[in-house]
C-alpha cells in the first residue's frame, strides 16, 4: 500500500484540503444534472453516490484524523448512508494509507524524546495495520512481541477545527437545526478528544480487561505504561484474524454461535453492570485467536452510561413499556425524543417513529435466545431507516432528537448488532446482566 509522507496539520491546510475535495464534489453534481439527461435517475444517483463517496474518502485518509473518525462512524450507519458511502468509509476501520518509515520514526521521536530503537530490541518501521487516529507497528523486547500504536501527527490538535469544517455536512445529512444542536456535536468531540489521549485509553484498557476477565471465550492485551505516553501505546502483540476476515470464510456454526455469546455477554455485562461501555464496535477492533477466543482491542472510545439516561433508555427497551402509550410518551419527554414546545403533527410524528423503530430493534431484548442471522430481521430494520430518510415530512421538521448520549449508545447498539450479523450467530442466550 502507498505510504504518506506528510499530514496537513495546520488549520490553513486542513481547511485547504476539504475546500479541495467540496469542489470535486460540485463537479459530480455536475456531471449527475447532465446523467439524468441520458441515464435514469436510479442509474445517475448511483454515479453519484459513488464518485462523491470515492473523493470525499480520498480526501479525509490523508488528513486522518477526527475527519475521518467521523467517517468510520458514519460506515456503520448502514441504514443511513447509500452503499457506496457504507463501502468507501469502511475502509477507515482498517485500511488506509500508514505514515512512510522516516515519518515513523521522526513522530515516535517527536512524541517519546527517543528513537524506537532505542526503546525496543527490533522495531518495523512499516505499519502493519493504520486507522483514523493512529497506526500499529510490529516490535520485540524481553523476547515479546509487541504492539505499538503511534497517533498521527496533528489529529490531537485539530479536532475542534475538523469538526467545525464537516458540522455542516453533518447538519444536511442529519437535518440538524436550531441552537441546541452543539450539543451533539459537543458530545462527539469530547469523545474525539478522549480517543487522542493515550495516557487515558490505556488506563481504560487496563480497568475493562481487568473488569471483564471473568467472561468466558474473551482475551485482552497486556498493556506497558512504561512503554507508552499520551500519543505512544505499548501492548502485546495478540495473533489472530480481524472479525470480518473470519467470517468471510467461516462455516462452522457452532464457533460463529461461541464467538458471538462472547461478544454479547461482553457487551451486555458492560452496559448493565459497569455502566459504561466499549463504543467503537467495528470489526478493526475484533480478533478471533487460533484457541477460539474473542480478543478485544482499542478502548480509547468509552461512553459512561449516566444513571438518568440508563433508567429511561431501558425502560423504552420493554414489551410492557411499547405496550403503554402514556407510559412510553412519558420517557420519551425523559430522553428529550419529545418536546415541550412540539407542536401537535411533531408530537404525534416523532411518537409514532420512535414506537415502530423500537419495536423491531428491542426484538433481540425480549427473546430468551435470539438468531442474528436472520436476514428479515435485519431488513426490517433496514427498511425503516430507509423509508424515513426519504419522508419529506421529516425533512421540514428538527431532526433535533433525543439526548446527546443516544450519539454513543445508539452507535454500539447498531455495531453490535451488525457484528452479530456478520458472525450469523445463533442461539445466543440473552443475558441482560441486569
Amino acid at each position: 500500500m502507498k505510504t504518506i509522507d506528510s499530514i496537513p496539520t495546520s488549520k490553513i491546510q486542513r481547511a485547504s484540503k476539504l475546500i479541495q475535495t467540496g469542489a470535486k464534489v460540485g463537479v459530480n453534481y455536475l456531471k449527475y444534472y447532465g446523467e439524468k439527461i441520458t441515464k435514469t435517475e436510479e442509474e445517475a444517483k448511483e454515479n453519484l453516490n459513488a464518485s462523491n463517496a470515492e473523493d470525499i474518502y480520498d480526501g479525509l485518509k490523508q488528513l486522518k484524523g477526527s475527519a475521518l473518525k467521523v467517517a468510520q462512524m458514519l460506515s456503520m450507519e448502514k441504514s443511513i448512508l447509500p452503499q457506496a458511502y457504507v463501502d468507501k468509509f469502511s475502509l477507515a476501520q482498517f485500511s488506509v494509507p500508514p505514515l512512510s518509515a522516516p515519518l515513523v520514526t521522526k513522530t515516535f521521536k517527536n512524541y517519546f524524546g527517543k528513537s524506537p530503537n532505542e526503546i525496543y530490541d527490533t522495531f518495523n518501521p512499516n505499519s502493519v495495520n493504520a486507522a483514523s487516529i493512529g497506526q500499529v507497528h510490529l516490535a520485540t523486547k524481553d523476547g515479546k512481541k509487541l504492539a505499538v500504536k503511534i497517533q498521527y501527527p496533528g489529529v490531537a490538535e485539530s479536532i475542534s477545527s475538523d469538526l467545525a469544517l464537516v458540522k455542516p455536512i453533518a447538519i444536511k445529512m442529519f437535518n440538524i437545526k436550531g441552537k441546541d444542536s452543539d450539543k451533539y456535536f459537543k458530545e462527539v468531540e469530547n469523545k474525539l478528544i478522549e480517543e487522542t489521549n493515550y495516557i487515558n485509553e490505556v488506563e481504560q484498557s487496563i480497568a475493562m480487561a481487568e473488569a471483564c476477565k471473568h467472561l468466558p471465550n474473551l482475551a485482552f492485551p497486556k498493556y506497558y505504561k512504561e512503554l507508552s505516553s499520551d500519543r505512544i501505546i505499548t501492548m502485546d502483540w495478540m495473533e489472530g484474524e480481524h472479525l470480518s476476515e473470519f467470517t468471510a470464510h467461516n462455516t462452522n456454526q457452532e464457533l460463529s454461535n461461541k464467538i458471538g455469546q462472547a461478544l454479547w455477554d461482553f457487551y451486555m455485562f458492560q452496559m448493565h453492570r459497569l455502566k459504561k461501555v466499549h463504543a467503537d464496535p467495528h470489526p478493526g477492533n475484533f480478533l478471533i485467536s487460533k484457541d477460539e477466543k474473542l480478543v478485544a482491542l482499542d478502548f480509547g472510545c468509552i461512553k459512561v452510561v449516566p444513571e438518568e439516561f440508563y433508567i429511561p433508555y431501558f425502560e423504552l427497551a420493554k414489551k410492557e413499556s411499547l405496550e403503554n402509550p402514556a407510559y412510553f410518551k412519558q420517557r420519551l419527554y425523559e430522553l428529550e425524543v419529545l418536546k415541550p414546545e412540539d407542536t401537535k403533527e411533531e408530537q404525534a410524528f416523532f411518537y409514532e417513529m420512535f414506537h415502530e423503530l423500537l419495536s423491531i430493534f428491542t426484538e433481540p431484548l425480549h427473546s430468551e435466545i435470539f438468531d442474528f442471522s436472520d436476514a428479515t430481521f435485519f431488513g426490517r430494520i433496514a427498511d425503516l431507516g430507509e423509508r424515513y430518510s426519504k419522508n419529506t415530512e421529516l425533512r421540514k421538521m428538527n431532526g433535533n432528537r433525543g439526548s446527546q448520549h443516544f450519539i454513543y449508545i445508539n452507535r454500539t447498539f447498531f455495531g453490535l448488532y451488525n457484528l452479530m450479523h456478520d458472525l450469523k450467530a445463533k442461539d445466543i442466550k440473552i443475558n441482560n446482566f441486569n
